[in-house]
This record gives C-alpha cells, structure tokens and sequence, in this order.
C-alpha cells in the first residue's frame, strides 16, 4: 500500500519538476529574445577609399573676370524705365503716351496703366522688347475733359521664360482735351 501512496506523491514532484524546468526554459528563452531586439546600435565606422586628387589644369579667377562676371550678373537684373509723366489725349482717345524700354535692358515688359481713384484700366502695351519704344496710342478707356491721376504698372518678364520677374510703378497724369 505504501507504493501506491508514493506514486502519486512522486508524481507531483515529477510534475512540479517539469513546471519548473519549463519556467526555467522560458524565462532563458525570453531573456534572450529581449537582448536580441534590445540591443543598443553601435556606431559603424566608413572609411573611403577614395581622396580628392591634387589640382592639375585649375587657375584662380582673376580679379578682373570677376568683376566682369558680376557686372553681367548687375546688368542683367536692372532695369531702366522711360515714360512721359503728363500726357496728352484728344477727344477722340488719341495721346502722345511715349513709353519706351531701352536697348540695354535685357528683359521685355508689358505696361498697364490704370487710373489711381477707380483702379480701371485705360491702356495695355502688350509685350515691348528691348530697344522698342510707344510713340503715340488710343486709350482703351474713353475719359471726360480734365485731368486724372494713374499709375503705370511695369512688368518685367523673363526673354527666355517668358515668366513674370518683377514690377516697377510710376506715376502718369493724363489731361483729357476737349
């Protein structure tokens, strides 16, 4: 009778045994599955083989090519505007507006002139190259006897583009004859 009371009893500690060993397994197993994704990155190091050469066929940039360079680059980017600041127009809309953009500007403009109290419209250019100029136009707008006030709107564009670079403004006094 005994033996059959200790079997039992050996099997739970056989049981309890085996629980054990498999805490144990898994608690391993686990500790290295955290140190696997956990691990702090270390710093790789690249050496390149590969040095910049000594100079061979390069020379400095004189003084004077750049002081050329730069003055290309400045006469590049400015722009001289020419316009009559009174004008004269007839009753039957004809002027003497003389707008010219001279030939030692590099880019084209269109001129809008608009009327500074009611902001309308009363003249477009369309495109004027370099070295072209407006002797005489009809306004678009038919205005009353007197004087009025405008702002000449000059937008630059780009010769190769043809993209808006800029906007210059000036004042224009039209006098409307009778």
């Amino acid at each position: 009778m005994e033996e059959i009371e200790k079997r039992p009893e050996e099997q739970k500690r056989k049981r309890l045994l085996l629980l054990l060993l498999l805490l144990l397994l898994l608690g391993v197993g686990g500790y290295f599955v955290y140190q696997h994704f956990n691990q702090p990155e270390t710093p790789v190091t690249v050496v390149s083989g590969e040095f910049l050469p000594e100079g061979k066929d390069a020379k400095e940039i004189s003084e004077k090519e750049l002081q050329n360079m730069a003055q290309k680059k400045v006469d590049a980017s400015q722009f001289n505007m020419v316009i009559a600041p009174n004008v004269t127009v007839t009753k039957d809309r004809n002027s003497n507006l003389f707008i010219q953009n001279p030939k030692h500007n590099a880019n084209p403009v269109n001129v809008e002139i608009r009327l500074k109290d009611s902001d309308e419209l009363v003249y477009t250019s369309g495109a004027i190259q370099p070295g072209y100029e407006i002797k005489g136009a009809t306004l678009e707008k038919e205005l009353g006897e007197g004087s009025y006030p405008a702002t000449a709107l000059f937008s630059i564009y780009d010769n190769a583009t043809k993209e808006k670079r800029g906007q210059v403004a000036a004042t224009v006094t039209f006098t409307i004859e009778k």
